[in-house]
């Protein structure tokens, strides 16, 4: 088998998590594990509950009821539970004074919080959520920089049966207010600021101008983080500690519906506006839990790290899995390369991090720090690597393996999506990897690689479909339940289509090769065409715009938009990019934008972006008979460099 760079020794199958797994059920090899965890998924999913020894306050009577179709599969129905008590409370008794969070700021200082004492903060912030009227069902937005009262929010929220929104703390103020608004968040919780390559940013002043357009808002609680001025509104804003002032009554976990949901998270799509996945309690219990035990082989008192914010699927996922297990979150509040590009290492070896994960991304930017990012000691801690968020590159992926795990740790590469908090395809810590390969499918995700016409394929690149629903795929898209169905239920009955390329090569190892819809990665960080669109449009000098994603060494897609002025305008090309930096982010800035006159479009007007992606790269256009007006590919300039 060629190309493999990591086989696991006896020692590292006999001591994981999954092997023990096995051993209870009678299974002998990866390729019997895999086919045993999709042959009958509801023994498979209950067998997971009872091996990670989760916790019901009343036990489910059925794993799986599919009575309203696949696309509304119903998980542990009739179990009560709550996310909070499965990685909170039921390790108080022995794990108390244990380690559950460590953060570090980008200026070097560093706080630890123990299981018992996070539990107090959690349990006050409950209570005042409570005092303030938020009840079962209520939306809660945080808007925060990764920091330990975040940590205590996401759980205080979710342990009085609201849900949490969590939002990426980098968006710019109308991409807040559309995900705010489109929830009807009730609360929403920040900091007076955040600091980031020693630039602080001012993201209160963000939340207010974003609140504006959200009147279901009426509380904002602000953690004082950097001390710098912001603007207050004393009818409205509360300083965090005021806010967890008074009775400290204890306040008891609300055990919930399995199906109950605990968390938005908000995903881009080809619709021109975000969406929001919905996600239960026991959903994120089976898959996280899942996902960190047995891929990731993280036990007790280890200490996990994801270079991520709480606002991407890794930072809920990271917090969840990690605690599940009673091991230990590290957080991180800052840039992985500042003061110096050896950072994020120095960070690992001074908080003695047992699991780094990290997106390519990243690597491919340390990596062009030359010597300067590489590791100046052994991190000994580290005994597990991970990645998510776009396909790998080999030199990149063999950087990786080779400077940062020294050649001998595991990359477990894995990719899912928002959609399912979670991951179709990764990696066990109990078989051979071949480089940038996940491996194979995660336990219990009947995933397959499908041609156009629906049937499997092998040896080229097809459709990554799953054939079986899973505890969870996201419950609909909130307030838009045909949307969810057109998006992923639509292509084939009862098959989840994914919109991803992927391939299973002569040895059964899986590869992923992009998206294959509207949608692409921008630096780990998932990005709709027309999300984009939208904001380029909404400049008064421009008539129309497309937006495409092409590959780029560092970030892994890069943006160019086509934009068609109005009639007798020339709108600054600068200006553009400025627009969509202070509407969505400057990490979504378009690399390249030019000007036409038209752009190429069907009979019925939908613009053929995958037709101009091909001509701006120089690839061949292929089948022209759809397009109404081929002569608009003329005036698409093709790549020169970025």
């Amino acid at each position: 088998m060629e190309n493999v760079v990591w086989s696991p020794t006896e020692q590292d199958i006999k001591h994981s998590n999954v092997w023990r797994l096995m051993q209870r059920y009678g299974l002998s090899s990866y390729e019997e594990l895999i086919d045993w965890s999709i042959t009958d998924i509801e023994v498979f999913w209950d067998a997971v509950m009872c091996d990670l020894k989760l916790e019901w306050e009343r036990p489910y009577q059925k794993v799986l009821d599919l009575s309203a179709g696949v696309p509304w599969a119903k998980w542990f129905v009739g179990g009560l539970t709550n996310i909070v008590t499965n990685c909170i409370d039921r390790h108080l008794p022995e794990r108390r004074h244990e380690v559950a969070l460590i953060w570090e700021s980008e200026s070097g200082f560093s706080r630890t919080i123990s299981y018992g004492a996070l539990n107090i903060e959690i349990s006050r912030l409950a209570a005042a959520l409570r005092r303030e009227g938020v009840k079962k069902g209520d939306v809660v937005g945080i808007y925060m920089p990764m920091s330990i009262e975040l940590v205590a929010a996401f759980y205080a929220i979710m342990k009085i049966g609201a849900i949490v929104l969590p939002v990426f703390s980098g968006f710019a103020a109308n991409a807040l207010a559309i995900r705010l608004a489109h929830a009807e968040v009730k609360i929403l919780f920040t900091a007076d600021g955040t600091q980031r390559k020693g630039v602080l940013s001012n993201i209160k002043g963000v939340a207010d101008e974003a609140i504006v357009s959200v009147p279901s808002i009426k509380r904002v609680v602000c953690l004082h983080h950097h001390g710098n001025e912001i603007h207050w509104d004393s009818r409205r804003d509360i300083w965090y500690r005021d806010f967890i002032e008074g009775r400290s009554e204890p306040c008891v976990t609300d055990a919930v519906d399995a199906e109950s949901a605990a968390i938005i998270l908000y995903t881009s799509g080809t619709t021109g506006q975000p969406k929001g996945t919905v996600h239960s309690h026991g959903g994120c219990l089976a898959q996280i839990g899942k996902e960190v035990a047995y891929h990731f082989d993280f036990k007790p008192f280890e200490r996990f790290f994801w270079l991520t914010d709480i606002g991407w699927m890794m930072g809920p996922w990271m917090l969840i899995g990690a605690h599940i297990q009673g091991g230990a979150a590290v957080l991180y509040d800052g840039a992985p390369n500042y003061p110096e590009p050896g950072r994020l290492w120095e960070m690992v070896d001074r908080q003695k991090i047992t699991h780094l994960g990290i997106s390519p991304t990243a690597i491919r930017v340390l990596m062009r720090a030359s010597g300067q990012a590489l590791p100046k000691t052994g991190m000994t801690s580290l005994r597990i690597l991970g990645s998510t968020g776009e396909p790998w590159d080999d030199e990149s992926y063999r950087w990786y393996f080779e400077k940062i795990g020294n050649g001998r740790l595991p990359i477990i590469n894995i990719s899912g999506g928002t959609e399912i908090i979670g991951c179709f395809l990764a990696p066990l810590p109990i078989t051979p990897i071949k480089s940038t390969s996940l491996r194979g499918p995660g336990l219990g995700m009947d995933v397959d690689v499908f041609d156009e016409s629906g049937k499997p394929l092998r040896g080229k690149t097809g459709q990554l479909v799953c054939k079986q629903p899973a505890p969870s795929m996201t419950r609909g898209f909130w307030k838009e339940k045909q949307l969810y169905l057109n998006t992923y239920w639509s292509h084939w009955k009862d098959i989840w289509f994914h919109g991803d390329w992927a391939r299973i090569d002569g040895d059964g190892h899986w590869y992923l090769h992009g998206r294959s819809d509207d949608t692409f990665n921008v630096a780990g960080k998932r990005i709709a065409a027309p999300e984009i669109e939208s904001i380029l449009i909404g400049h008064p000098d421009v008539s129309e715009a497309a937006v495409i994603g092409v590959p780029d060494p560092i970030k892994g897609s890069a943006i160019i938009a086509f934009v068609v002025p109005q009639a007798d305008k020339q709108p600054a090309l600068d200006d553009l990019k400025a627009l969509v930096g202070a509407q969505i982010g400057k990490v979504f800035l378009p690399s390249v934008i030019q000007r036409v006159s038209k752009l190429p479009k069907t009979r019925s007007a939908k613009i053929v972006r995958r037709l101009i992606r091909a001509k701006y790269l120089g690839e061949p256009l292929g089948d022209l008979s759809s397009v109404e007006n081929p002569s608009a590919l003329d005036e698409i300039m093709p790549e020169t460099g970025m």
